[in-house]
């Protein structure tokens, strides 16, 4: 650290007495110590940083050569409220805030993430075992709080489920959004609660020997009251250009400072709340020319920090980088595994026969997509793909099934349909029991959507809280999104998309429990789930701790999506899974079956043939 340019105003300790008090400690965020709290903030952009804590006179922040303002202030103490002002104008939050229990736009908590630590820490589950349900905590719950989820622990523990995953709790401006647009990454959003809340929810998940993952953004910031840019304008990089605006850099001296950042954010959420894991966000926008990439160093440093402890590491990348896939000795060497959505996609096709948007790359060979995804993970291994014109992906037939996450439904795929479907409104009872089989009883890692156990029928729509021009800029791009949509194609149209902004499309996206407490569908599908699933952990799950080391594929009648497939996997001690399925309205010829025991059959016992609808799963032993 360089000498500060001048000492901090009265009442503060300048920034060498600063650091020599606060060691090595964490620059980003406050620092709590016996005699006062260190705040800091990386200005290179700001001519002069002033903290504005509550009940004193503001108190300038020397500022030492790389941009670091830093200043010890002895009255500031865990509650402290403050703010920082930048060029005796703006007031910002700290953008490595712990918490703002009164919005993004209020004055930063001082929180001591570090007393959320366990003294004993909660072993985790091995990746094999993982069975994911994705929650969005504000509509999971009539509460939508932490507590809301907590209270249905035990149901979802009872049906199978081994992990739950939050979609980001980030801050973000108003009282809801989908969390992909936070500014404020350290802080839990307060609109659920406040981080003891969190980490009770985490604990009691546990206890039950629930994992919970955690979703997280950092390839791009919200649109509002992101202030980053005011104040440490590298931050971002022009070099880059992503979806929404200038990337995040990730390159150089001013790098480092912003890979550091984002590092230990990762290393708070996994080492102070004790989350199991974490799924990266569209991780292909995160553009970095380094020699050692961003998504290495993030992986290696997190493996390193916390050892001895099952951390999983998922993302979701439509690069299909297999490398960052790689295992060593058994054990993944960077990811454990990477969303599927080529799966999602071919199989979405084949369920409801649309092509339209990023379906139009899978209609041409749906079967195809659908069985290679199965047996290699990929369906897109360097081919080109038709939205981009260009190749996309690398060889994945190496990697084991459990590299890749696989789903019939997810957040995006049914919130970023005009007006929010599941796929239970799409097709019908049987259709929707054949995609449950085939996610759960497949070697991959699966998925569910908030209420796809009972077949729940409200939808998840785009919503945010955004006011002002930031609002109907929302509101046009959504309608100009689905304009090429046949369904969408006029203007009358396109009006009947709900308005991303208006308090009741945040409304109609909460789960309807009593209808799915109640009702005799919603009983069906989840009496459905659970046998699949006790299926899953006792036959499936031992094979994949066992390890598959080859599979096959093999179409029935034709790919034009009036076919099937049959596909198997291997372990190395010769047992065989099997799966075969017909995504065709017409009877197919039924497959050689491996010898051994059928695990499921969801259609009716035809020993010919494998009719409309139909599902076979057989286990071959050695």
């Amino acid at each position: 650290m360089s000498t500060p340019e001048d000492a901090s105003a009265k009442g503060g300790l300048g920034l060498n007495q600063t650091m020599g008090m606060a060691g090595q400690a964490r620059r980003h965020g406050p620092q709590i110590l016996d005699h006062g709290v260190i705040f800091s903030l990386w200005a290179p952009s700001a001519h002069s940083v002033e903290l504005l804590e509550a009940g004193r006179p503001p108190q300038k922040m020397p500022r030492d050569a790389e941009g670091w303002h830093q200043l010890l202030s002895p009255t500031a103490h865990v509650g402290t409220r403050y703010q920082f002002r930048i060029n005796s104008d703006l007031v910002v939050p700290d953008p490595a805030s712990f918490f703002q229990p009164d919005d993004v736009g209020a004055p930063s908590e001082v929180v001591d993430t570090a007393v959320l630590r366990d003294s004993i820490l909660y072993s985790g589950r091995p990746w094999a075992e993982a069975v994911i349900y994705e929650i969005h905590v504000g509509t999971f719950s009539a509460e939508g709080t932490y507590a809301g989820v907590e209270k249905r622990l035990p149901y979802l523990r009872d049906l199978g489920i081994t992990a739950i995953e939050l979609m980001p709790l980030n801050d973000v401006p108003g009282r809801h959004n989908w969390g992909y647009d936070g500014v404020l990454l350290n802080a839990p959003n307060a609109r659920y609660g406040r981080p003891q809340d969190l980490k009770r929810l985490l604990r009691a998940a546990h206890a039950l020997d629930i994992m919970v993952y955690l979703d997280v953004v950092y390839n791009h910031f919200g649109p509002q009251l992101n202030y980053l840019h005011s104040y440490a304008e590298n931050f971002f990089t022009a070099r880059h250009t992503t979806g929404w605006g200038p990337a995040v850099n990730l390159e150089g001296p001013d790098g480092a400072f912003v890979r550091e950042f984002l590092i230990e954010n990762a290393l708070m959420w996994l080492r102070d709340y004790g989350f199991d894991g974490l799924r990266f966000d569209a991780v292909h926008a995160l553009k970095d020319d380094s020699d050692r990439h961003f998504l290495v160093e993030l992986a290696e440093t997190v493996r390193h920090q916390l050892p001895g402890r099952r951390v999983h590491l998922m993302l979701e990348n439509e690069a299909n980088q297999a490398h960052l896939l790689d295992r060593q000795a058994g054990e993944a060497r960077y990811y454990d595994a990477q969303w599927g959505d080529d799966f999602h996609n071919a199989l979405h096709v084949l369920l409801t026969g649309e092509d339209e948007g990023y379906y139009r790359a899978f209609a041409d060979k749906p079967l195809e997509h659908l069985a290679r995804s199965l047996a290699e993970g990929f369906a897109y291994q360097g081919e080109v793909f038709p939205l981009h014109d260009a190749p996309r992906g690398e060889p994945s037939a190496h990697l084991p099934p459990e590299a890749t996450i696989f789903f019939a439904q997810n957040h995006d795929q049914i919130g970023n349909r005009a007006l929010g479907e599941r796929l239970s409104r799409l097709v019908g009872p049987e259709e929707l029991g054949q995609a449950m089989a085939l996610v759960l009883l497949n070697p991959h890692i699966p998925m569910l959507f908030m209420g796809e156990e009972a077949a729940a029928e409200t939808p998840f729509l785009f919503f945010a809280d955004w006011a002002g021009e930031a609002a109907e800029l929302t509101r046009e791009g959504r309608r100009k999104e689905f304009s090429h949509f046949k369904s969408f194609s006029t203007p009358e149209m396109r009006a009947r998309i709900p308005d991303p902004c208006d308090e009741s499309t945040f409304q109609a996206s909460k789960l309807d429990w009593s209808s799915i407490d109640l009702s005799p569908t919603s009983a069906r599908f989840r009496a459905l789930t659970k046998q699949l699933l006790t299926i899953r952990r006792d036959k499936i799950v031992p094979l994949i701790k066992r390890g598959f080391v080859s599979a096959q594929r093999t179409l029935i009648g034709d790919d034009a999506g009036a076919g099937g497939v049959d596909v198997r996997w291997r372990t190395a001690q010769g047992d065989t899974l099997q799966i075969a399925a017909n995504f065709s309205e017409r009877r197919l010829p039924m497959p050689d079956l491996t010898a051994g025991g059928c695990l499921w059959r969801g259609g009716p016992g035809d020993t010919q043939s494998l009719l409309p609808g139909d599902i076979i799963v057989q286990l071959g032993s050695a």
